[in-house]
């Protein structure tokens, strides 16, 4: 180990956003605490293809399949199509350790965060094989195992870092050992979703002038409407049920979309009428922003978007149904557990849900409230944790060394004496 500054590797893919983002929050959080790590940032998709062969051969990367799949709002079947590539990686299992093996002995890590699914078995292998002395963490970034062995690995040296009780309770079962076990409070999020979170709070003037800014009403319930990076259709649907509401409604990088939107807000409402006031936002780094000027969330149940929105303080609205990815649907459990929203079959019933929801905002935040969010700020300290035992570790095999060494010196000096 670089006794100076250790190398941290954290992997990362760009299926989804959740990744990418939990990577960069960790990124921030470690930089802020001034950690004295060589932090890098590892897209396996790269180090896995670094030609981009799969892209040139079939004109798309093999992540924008997944975020094509978002966009469209078209998720039914995922959970077999999981089952397949489940399978593809284990087929291809030994030629995916060598690759990353060899990776990994150019680049010398001294620990690896694994922020992603399915690979952790290999993984963990490659660096087994590579680095046999460097520890390896996986952060799971969903709130439970599924299906099993989607981010946990029995039977290995993997250290699974946990935002729940539930997930906790899956690693144990899985027959990891309680010590590779690490439970923190709830998912990674940027560190600005715990900052200034007074500052443009419920009634306060601040709010209504951001609010007023943004061409939304200063006072009033609104909803903010988010499904990932690339947005989904059904946001249209969703927008139109909610016609004589106010909304803020969040695209991603999906161009078309808010277009669409904007033109969709600019026509008479059903059975006529303006419109409510409406925020039509693309990509921005500002999500916290946007829903702290907000009051409730309506989207699909992914870990991320919901903990954001709860740790702003919005209560959710989100859908469960064969439509549902299998790796999310554990996430309604834990709204229905926390009693931080509502659970819904059908986008159709979103209007009344979210009529429920503004007639009892108080009740809702002061549940939202008592949820507690700080894994951005505690998952550094389990990497530290682990460098100091595999440093101690080190420590302690060099000194046996050393102490054998020294135990055989005199016979080896009187050999050397006798022969001479």
């Amino acid at each position: 180990m670089n006794a100076s500054r250790p190398n941290v590797d954290l992997v990362w893919f760009a299926a989804g956003g959740g990744h990418r983002a939990a990577a960069q929050a960790l990124q921030q959080s470690i930089a802020e605490q001034g950690r004295p790590w060589n932090l890098r940032l590892v897209n396996l998709t790269e180090v896995l293809d670094p030609a981009s062969a799969f892209e040139r051969t079939l004109g798309f990367a093999p992540e924008e399949l997944y975020n094509k799949r978002l966009a469209t709002g078209f998720t039914f079947g995922l959970a077999q199509e999981l089952k397949l590539l489940q399978a593809g990686i284990r087929l291809a299992h030994k030629a995916i350790v060598q690759r990353l093996a060899a990776h990994w002995q150019r680049t010398q890590p001294d620990l690896v965060v694994s922020l992603i699914p399915n690979f952790n078995r290999a993984l963990h292998d490659a660096l087994a094989l590579a680095r046999p002395e460097a520890p390896f963490l996986t952060v799971m970034t969903d709130m439970a195992d599924h299906p099993p062995a989607f981010w946990i690995e029995p039977g290995t040296r993997q250290h699974v870092v946990c935002g729940t009780g539930h997930a906790v309770a899956q690693a144990l079962a899985a027959g990891l050992p309680a010590h590779q076990v690490h439970r923190v409070d709830g998912m990674v999020l940027r560190p600005c979703f715990h900052r200034d979170r007074a500052a443009a709070a419920p009634g306060t003037a601040l709010r209504a002038q951001l609010r007023q800014s943004a061409g939304l009403p200063a006072e009033g319930a609104v909803g903010l409407v988010l499904f990932g990076g690339t947005g989904s259709r059904v946001m249209r649907r969703i927008e139109a049920a909610l016609h004589d509401m106010p909304l803020v409604l969040m695209c991603g990088r999906n161009a078309e979309l808010a277009e669409a939107l904007r033109v969709q807000a600019m026509r008479p409402a059903p059975g006529g009428g303006p419109r409510a006031p409406r925020a039509i936002v693309g990509f921005t780094t500002e999500v916290a922003h946007w829903m702290r000027l907000s009051d409730y969330f309506i989207g699909k149940p992914g870990p991320g978007s919901i903990s954001e929105a709860v740790q702003c303080g919005l209560p959710v609205i989100v859908t469960r149904n064969a439509m549902t990815m299998p790796q999310e649907r554990w996430n309604t459990v834990w709204v229905r557990e926390q009693g931080v929203g509502l659970v819904l079959r059908r986008y159709a019933d979103v209007r009344a849900a979210a009529q429920r929801i503004a007639a009892e905002l108080p009740a809702w935040r002061e549940r939202v409230a008592l949820v507690h969010n700080a894994a951005v700020h505690q998952v550094p300290a389990l990497i530290a944790e682990r460098l100091a035992v595999a440093e101690a570790l080190r420590a302690e095999r060099d000194w046996r060394v050393g102490a054998a060494g020294a135990a055989h010196t005199p016979r080896e000096a009187v050999v050397h004496e006798a022969v001479a």
